[in-house]
């Protein structure tokens, strides 16, 4: 049996961009340890297991989960992935922290929600953006009253295109933009109404800067109507110039409130300087560099709440059947863009991925 002082002993899956962001909020959780890593990418697989001083790499993440000692494993892979790896870890006894979207299909989801509780595992799903403390301090003046009756929320996530090239391979993804900044701003949107229920999508999508790149969508604006009176409106594009833009609107009766995430130091330099925030191109002139940009994000809060959960044998705020119903949304938001209405839900395809009903 674990004793209260014992770490968490955690197991980490690719080597890019948010792996590192992973690694990094782990690192800041004293009750979590990584102690493996696997990739396909040897080369990074290396500068990260350098970097950060993990014990153990391998290239095939089937040898990783061998290790006895491994808690759980936390997949930062590309979404088409997360199925097979998901199974592969229940199978083996380890809880899994998994990337949004929780998987390319809906019949995917069920699969990887039932392995995990015939295995008796955790099935977490990542939504930092729920714990970041601007948006915390928003749901609580939602849900204080202070607003009056909430009646309007907006939520947007913008920039100019994603930081791994696999993002454009629709086979890969599964979708544009929607799949992968609509999880956010859907996830967002269900969070700050406490999950209320759905009842319909309206969205239109487009493809205007990456035509080059991929078959998926750049930018799209999406309608949601929740059930007791609330509608949402999504905004997510790859088509925007200028770095990352997320921000989120809440209109009520009484009241209104507005957060800006992207907004920091507001400061001006003629020479420059080596990074403003996420996806900002240029620090000539005036711009907003950001402080303690993942924990603004919510990235080591939520991995602190995964791995207490695990150590405690609590239930997570995000699961599984979370990353379902926001994936049910994607597809819905999908069918709608390809039919050209609104869609009612609960909403059931058996497309292989989303990016099938608009294309079609």
């Amino acid at each position: 049996m674990r004793t209260l002082d014992e770490k968490i002993k955690v197991g980490i899956v690719g080597s890019g961009y948010i792996s590192n962001i992973h690694v990094r909020s782990l690192k800041s959780v004293y009750d979590a340890e990584i102690i493996a890593c696997s990739s396909i990418d040897e080369e990074s697989l290396k500068k990260l297991t350098k970097k950060y001083k993990i014990p153990y790499s391998f290239m095939d993440y089937r040898k990783m989960l061998e290790i006895d000692e491994i808690d759980v494993v936390c997949l930062g892979v590309p979404n088409d992935l997360h199925l097979q790896m998901t199974l592969d870890c229940a199978a083996a006894g380890k809880h899994i922290i998994c990337e949004k979207p929780l998987c390319n299909n809906l019949r995917d989801a069920d699969l990887m929600i039932n392995a995990c509780k015939e295995a008796g595992v955790k099935l977490m799903y990542i939504e930092q953006y729920c714990f970041a403390p601007k948006y915390i301090k928003l749901k609580e003046l939602c849900q204080s009253g202070s607003l009056g009756k909430v009646y309007f929320i907006k939520h947007s996530q913008k920039h100019d295109g994603p930081h791994s090239a696999w993002f454009w391979d629709v086979e890969k993804t599964g979708g544009g933009v929607v799949m992968d900044m609509g999880c956010h701003t859907f996830g967002f949107l269900r969070w700050l109404t406490d999950n209320a229920e759905v009842e319909s999508i309206y969205s239109e999508m487009g493809t205007y800067m990456h035509k080059d790149k991929t078959k998926g969508e750049d930018n799209a604006i999406t309608i949601i109507k929740f059930k007791g009176g609330v509608t949402g409106v999504s905004e997510v594009s790859w088509a925007r110039k200028g770095g990352y833009d997320d921000r989120a609107e809440v209109y009520g009766l009484k009241g209104l409130s507005f957060v800006d995430m992207s907004s920091s130091l507001k400061t001006y330099s003629e020479i420059g300087f080596k990074y403003v925030s996420e996806k900002a191109p240029i620090s000539l002139g005036w711009s907003y560099p950001i402080f303690e940009e993942e924990w603004q994000s919510g990235f080591p809060q939520i991995f602190a709440h995964f791995v207490g959960c695990i150590k405690n044998s609590k239930k997570p705020l995000f699961t599984g059947e979370d990353g379902k119903a926001v994936l049910e949304m994607v597809y819905a938001a999908y069918a709608s863009a390809g039919e050209g209405k609104k869609v009612k839900l609960p909403f059931r395809s058996y497309a292989a991925k989303p990016i099938d009903i608009w294309i079609s």
